[in-house]
């Protein structure tokens, strides 16, 4: 990833947590036939450094991913940045749109899981994740024993340990303070939810 140091996210227990966060991943490898991507959720497990994760058995993307190193892409929030919110464009005009953004790649050695004393307990873990804030969350155990079986044999699973991270977040660091404070105020008054929580993030990450 192309990085400048005002934007990169070296600090190693912001990396954790950016770890622990992460949801939705992009898994991208380079085999015989070239390059090949799946989206997969993933859970963090800090203990081993390793991501897991989950796809359909019929994905040809085992048989194509070769023994090379694999890269998982998280997107976070991202935001259109107008140079009309800017101060300075009033001072001197030298200003142009730009993008403000989240993201991380994470690299590391791919290893696929096929048995069932690894899918289910990561199934069971990757569930509670994300079922945890719902006042009646759903279980792996509601579903029924045969159905559940069915599904579990109808995946295959992977784990990436972990062997470079480079995040990023790009929030007008590079601009002036009162830049930033215009970004903030404009996209705070967006009707776009996810403008309005960019803004909510610069405002807690700050200008260092």
């Amino acid at each position: 990833m192309y990085q400048k140091d005002v934007f990169a996210v070296t600090d190693l227990a912001e990396v954790e947590a950016l770890l622990a966060a992460a949801k939705l991943g992009c898994l991208i490898t380079h085999g015989p036939e070239g390059l090949f991507a799946t989206h997969i959720p993933f859970v963090y497990a800090a203990d081993r450094r390793i991501l897991a994760g989950h796809l359909a058995r019929e994905n040809p993307h085992p048989t194509l991913a070769g023994d090379e190193e694999a890269l998982i892409v998280f997107q976070g929030l991202d935001a259109y940045i107008s140079p009309s919110w800017y101060p300075s464009k009033l001072e001197h005009g030298r200003v142009v749109p730009t993008w403000n953004y989240e993201a991380m790649h994470v690299y590391g050695r791919l290893t696929w899981r096929r048995d069932e004393t690894w899918l289910r307990p990561h199934l069971t873990k990757l569930t509670d994740r994300f079922e945890a804030r719902r006042t009646e969350p759903w279980s792996i155990d509601d579903a029924p024993a045969d159905f559940l079986q069915r599904m579990i044999t109808g995946v295959v699973g992977l784990e990436v340990a972990i062997t470079r991270v480079e995040a990023k977040r790009k929030l007008s660091q590079n601009r002036s303070e009162a830049d930033r404070i215009g970004v903030i105020a404009g996209l705070s008054k967006s009707e776009d939810a996810a403008e309005r929580a960019m803004a909510d993030l610069m405002g807690k990450v700050g200008s260092t």
